[in-house]
């Protein structure tokens, strides 16, 4: 099993984050890893993204020119890695932000308004927690109760007062039925 996952939006999203947590929850799983981030000069706002692939087999590069995972959460990045989907493989949108669908009918397709979603539960800055939950409730990378004990579990004691409202967004996430 060899996932290639791209995850990009805007800096500030927490597209960084959730991809350290996929790699990571991967190499507690003994699987090999990586995880290569990309993003512009601009501290937030600007384009970011990153590269996780998760394989049983090894890795030869951490680059990825087809993912067969992409997990869109702004208009730019679905218009940029959209098309570069490998045929067979998956996209994750942000609806709240992504107002377009795919033509491609050789991909599957999962739409969450995850920013709407965050928002209301007073923690915008867990839309990607929001998307976690959504993301791994659909696909078989991981067990859900095992993420979300990863999720909660890793942070530091510095930021334990964050352990509910993680989980709180992971769980909404994972609730929601689009």
């Amino acid at each position: 099993m060899t996932n290639k996952i791209i995850l990009a939006g805007f800096g500030g999203q927490g597209i960084l984050f959730l991809g350290k947590k996929l790699a990571s929850a991967g190499m507690e799983k003994d699987l090999n890893v990586t995880w290569l981030p990309s993003y512009g000069p601009e501290q937030r706002g600007g384009t970011c993204n990153c590269s996780v692939i998760l394989s049983d087999t090894d890795i030869s590069s951490p680059i990825i020119g087809s993912p067969d995972t992409l997990v869109a959460f702004n208009i730019q990045s679905y218009d940029k890695f959209m098309p570069k989907i490998t045929p067979g493989g998956v996209l994750f949108a942000d609806s709240t932000l992504i107002d377009k669908r795919p033509e491609r009918t050789d991909i599957k397709s999962y739409f969450i308004p995850a920013t709407q979603i965050a928002n209301d539960l007073g923690t915008p800055k867990l839309v990607n927690v929001v998307m976690l939950g959504f993301f791994i409730k659909n696909t078989d990378l991981f067990d859900l109760n095992y993420i979300r004990s990863y999720l909660t579990d890793s942070l530091p004691a510095s930021k334990a007062a964050l352990r509910e409202a993680n989980g709180k967004a992971f769980d909404a996430g994972c609730g929601y039925k689009g």
